[in-house]
């Protein structure tokens, strides 16, 4: 592991995994690993429970950036002594506005999830689905936010008290603070490489991208569960009119 970000969601990660990846620091863990392949959830609600394998998560990769890795920086910090850490910082209103808009709306929409019977059929058919929630629960949103994520003053605070934690704690050697908006020099100082010639500084995953991505996640995660009811009850009409008939 060459390289950690520290900074939350929507601080530019995607952009900065990007970037990382032209480097020649990829493959870069971001929370989407978590979502394309549901089988990692496992392994960061071991780590929730006290129990990481860091080696294992990371298994293949050389950066990682993003929730739930900022999450647990100092952990990470300490178990990759030689890695550098980046914090990717933007203003916090427009911070708190992005989030809102985008992470924030799923975790919302999935609020009264594990609650309702259509949702505990959905986490019979994909348990990935409700494991996944959990995960993000107890990582994020009850673990760094507290719970608290809809009260706009609370969730800036915590995002200020971090960016004031991580500055504290790395030392100035070892830590970038870094808005994406500075582009290729102060990363590529950092991280000891050339500017990538002829290259444009990348720019991902802005507001309408994260929400055309959650749309097309959210069908994917309700698919495969709603295919596996369906299928089910079909199956069980099938038998049922077959033993009806037996019997006449």
């Amino acid at each position: 592991m060459k390289v950690i970000g520290a900074g939350f969601a929507r601080t530019g990660t995607a952009t900065l995994t990007a970037a990382l990846k032209t480097l020649g620091f990829g493959p870069c863990y971001h929370m989407f690993e978590v979502m394309e392949r549901p089988e990692r959830v496992r392994q960061w609600l071991a780590a929730a429970e006290g129990r990481p394998d860091w080696d294992e998560i990371f298994a293949g990769f050389e950066s990682a950036v993003d929730w739930p890795v900022a999450a647990y920086w100092r952990e990470l910090a300490d178990h990759y002594p030689d890695a550098k850490i980046i914090l990717t910082v933007r203003d916090p209103q427009r911070w708190y506005d992005s989030a809102a808009a985008t992470v924030f709306q799923f975790r919302l929409l999935t609020e009264h999830y594990p609650g309702k019977a259509v949702g505990k059929l959905l986490a019979l058919a994909n348990p990935h689905f409700a494991n996944f929630l959990r995960m993000a629960d107890v990582t994020i949103w009850n673990g760094v936010l507290d719970g608290r994520f809809p009260d706009r003053a609370y969730a800036l605070d915590v995002f200020e008290r971090h960016i004031d934690e991580v500055r504290k704690s790395i030392p100035a050697d070892r830590l970038l603070v870094y808005d994406v908006a500075e582009g290729w020099q102060p990363l590529c100082d950092f991280l000891g490489v050339p500017v990538p010639a002829g290259t444009a500084f990348p720019n991902v995953n802005d507001t309408a991208a994260f929400q055309r991505f959650r749309r097309g996640q959210m069908a994917r995660l309700a698919v495969r569960p709603v295919a596996a009811i369906l299928g089910t009850a079909v199956a069980l009409t099938y038998l049922t009119r077959r033993l009806a008939r037996r019997r006449h």
